[in-house]
């Protein structure tokens, strides 16, 4: 009967200490994800800082008439989407001037007009438009003319950050591509010029 007892007794100390140690494990865990989900919403903070940061400088830039669109990607008329470098493909307003370029990194069969696969055109700036909408979107609107281009700029700052998309409709022709990337001051900029026509 004292057999049994202890028995008894020494099954259910190794069941209470099971159970203790699983608890404890459960507790671990739901630590770690706690920890996990506060340094999420953390970072999701910073990175909505740092949004709203990088928004107001891009709104002070084009109220200010002095930005550089830089572009990661271009799209084309048929649809058709490049993925470019932002340093050789950007919109640029400085005052009342303006430059556009392309460039495509496999220029090794035909270089463009502007020495990187693509085409620099420059123009004087006028009729610039800037608004917002209801969403909290910036529009801003120009028209460029120089000795090769003649074209109306449609810019959108997505509101609350810096991306941005810049619509280009030539004035004489149907290729119309809209970049998208970023928006930066011109003296935060730091992009690469081809040769100009």
């Amino acid at each position: 009967m004292k057999k049994v007892l202890l028995l008894a007794m020494l099954s259910l100390f190794c069941l209470a200490t099971t159970v203790d140690a699983q608890q404890t494990r459960k507790e671990r865990r739901d630590a770690k994800r706690e920890a996990a989900r506060k340094k999420r919403m953390a970072a999701r903070a910073m990175e909505a800082r740092m949004d709203s940061v990088a928004f107001l400088k891009a709104m002070d830039a084009l109220e200010n008439g002095s930005f550089v669109l830089e572009a990661d990607n271009i799209m084309f008329p048929n649809g058709v989407i490049r993925y470019v470098t932002s340093s050789t493909n950007y919109v640029q307003v400085v005052g009342k001037e303006g430059i556009l370029q392309t460039a495509f990194s496999n220029f090794s069969y035909s270089p463009g007009p502007n020495g990187l696969g693509g085409v620099t055109v420059s123009g004087s700036i006028s009729t610039p438009e800037v608004s917002r909408d209801e969403h909290g979107n910036v529009h801003y609107k120009f028209n460029i003319t120089g000795i090769a281009v003649s074209a109306t700029v449609s810019i959108t700052l997505t509101g609350g950050t810096n991306e941005a998309s810049a619509y280009i409709s030539p004035n004489f022709n149907n290729n119309n591509i809209t970049m998208t990337g970023h928006i930066v001051p011109y003296d935060e900029s730091v992009v690469f010029q081809g040769t100009t026509w």
